[in-house]
C-alpha cells in the first residue's frame, strides 16, 4: 500500500501560505523602515522642521502654485520660497551679531573694569519689599569685590571657559549643519508641491482608512495653528513691547524687542525679558517708566496668552485651553523645541479619537 504525501494545495493551505507571506512582508517593511530611520537620525530633526513650516505654509504655497507665472516656472516657486525662509531666519541673526560687534569694544571695556573694581550695588536692592539686606550682603561679598578674587566666579578658571567654548561652538556647528539641511528638505518639498500632499493622504487614506486620512488632516491643521498662535502672536507682542522700550528710553529697543518675540513664542517667557527691562530702567532711577513698561507687559502677555493665542490655536484644531497648554509645556519638555508644534498635534489626536469612541457608543 503506497502513502501519498499530504497534499498542500487545498484552499486553507494557499490561504494559510499567503498570511505568513504578509506577515513576514510586513515585519520585512517594518526592519527596514527602522533601519533607514535609525541610519538618518542626526537628520530626522531638518526633516520634522522643514515638515513644520511646509505644514504651515502650504496654503500660502498652494495659492501661489495656481498662478500662471509659477504654473509654468515651479522650480522658481520652490527656490523663492527657500530663500525667503532662509533669509527670515538669517537676517535677523546678522542683525544681532552685527550690534553685538558695534558693542564689543564697551562690552570689553566693561568687563575688564568689573574684574578690577567690581560691580557696586544697585539702588534699586535697597528698595526691595523684601529681603533686601540679604541680597545686599551676598551682593557685597560676591559681585562688589574685584571680580578677579570674587567666589562667584572662582570656578570659572580657563580650562572651564574653554571647555564651555567648546561645547557652545560644537552646538551651534551642530546648529547650522541641520539648518542648513533643514532648507535643502524644504526646498524638495516646495519641489515636490501638492502631488506630494496628495499621495501622502493616498498613503494614510490605503493604509489606516479614511478616519486615518481624516487624523492626519486634522494633524495638519492643528500644526498650522499652532505656528500661527505661537509666531505670530510672539512677533505681536516683540513689536508691542519694542514700542515700549523706545518710548520709556530703554537701550536697543529694537534689538531687545526682538528678544522679546522670540521669548513670547514660547508660553510665559516674555516676562523675563520685559521684567528685566523694566529693572533696568529702575537701576537707573526712572521709576514711572519702569512701573509702565510692567504694566503695559503684562497687559500685553496677559491679552496674548489668555485670550489671542487659545483662540488661534484651540480654534482651528478645536482644543479646549487646557490641552492646547498640556500640548505646548508637554510637547517642549518632551521633543525640545520642535515639542512646541508637535504637541498640539497629538492633543488633537487624543480629541478625534475620544470623539470617535464616544460617537461610536452613543
Amino acid at each position: 500500500m503506497q502513502i501519498q504525501p499530504p497534499n498542500n494545495t487545498t484552499p486553507y493551505a494557499s490561504e494559510r501560505t499567503r498570511k505568513m507571506q504578509r506577515t513576514a512582508s510586513a515585519a520585512l517593511y517594518v526592519v527596514l523602515v527602522l533601519v533607514a530611520l535609525y541610519t538618518a537620525r542626526t537628520f530626522i530633526p531638518a526633516v520634522v522642521w522643514a515638515s513644520v513650516i511646509a505644514i504651515a505654509l502650504w496654503p500660502a504655497f498652494s495659492w501661489l502654485e495656481r498662478r500662471p507665472v509659477f504654473r509654468r516656472h515651479h522650480n522658481l516657486l520652490a527656490v523663492s520660497l527657500t530663500v525667503a525662509i532662509g533669509l527670515l531666519f538669517v537676517v535677523p541673526f546678522f542683525i544681532v551679531a552685527a550690534q553685538t560687534v558695534q558693542e564689543a569694544h564697551d562690552m570689553l571695556h566693561w568687563f575688564h573694569e568689573v574684574l578690577r573694581t567690581g560691580i557696586p550695588v544697585p539702588a534699586f536692592i535697597e528698595h526691595l519689599p523684601m529681603g533686601a539686606q540679604s541680597v545686599a550682603r551676598w551682593w557685597q561679598a560676591n559681585l562688589a569685590t574685584p571680580l578677579e578674587s570674587s567666589p562667584a566666579v572662582k570656578g570659572l578658571h580657563s580650562s572651564t571657559v574653554v571647555a564651555m567654548t567648546r561645547h557652545f561652538g560644537g552646538r551651534v556647528a551642530h546648529a547650522l549643519v541641520i539648518f542648513g539641511f533643514m532648507l535643502m528638505t524644504l526646498f524638495f518639498i516646495f519641489l515636490a508641491g501638492s502631488r506630494l500632499g496628495e499621495q501622502l493622504l493616498a498613503g494614510s487614506r490605503r493604509a489606516f482608512g479614511a478616519d486615518g486620512a481624516a487624523i492626519v488632516r486634522r494633524m495638519a491643521e492643528s500644526v498650522r495653528s499652532t505656528v500661527v498662535g505661537l509666531v505670530v502672536v510672539g512677533l505681536g507682542e516683540g513689536a508691542l513691547l519694542g514700542i515700549a522700550y523706545a518710548i520709556t528710553g530703554v537701550p536697543h529697543a529694537s534689538l531687545l524687542g526682538m528678544l522679546t518675540a522670540v521669548a513670547a513664542m514660547l508660553p510665559f517667557c516674555a516676562p523675563l525679558v520685559f521684567l528685566g527691562a523694566a529693572l533696568w530702567l529702575l537701576a537707573q532711577g526712572s521709576m514711572i517708566a519702569a512701573a509702565c513698561v510692567a504694566a503695559f507687559g503684562m497687559i500685553v502677555v496677559f491679552v496674548a496668552e489668555h485670550f489671542v493665542r487659545p483662540v488661534l490655536i484651540g480654534g482651528s484644531a478645536r482644543l479646549p485651553f487646557l490641552l492646547v497648554l498640556f500640548g505646548i509645556l508637554g510637547g517642549a519638555e518632551t521633543f525640545g523645541l520642535i515639542g512646541l508644534f508637535i504637541g498640539p498635534a497629538l492633543m488633537t489626536i487624543l480629541v478625534v479619537l475620544w470623539t470617535d469612541y464616544v460617537v461610536d457608543q452613543s
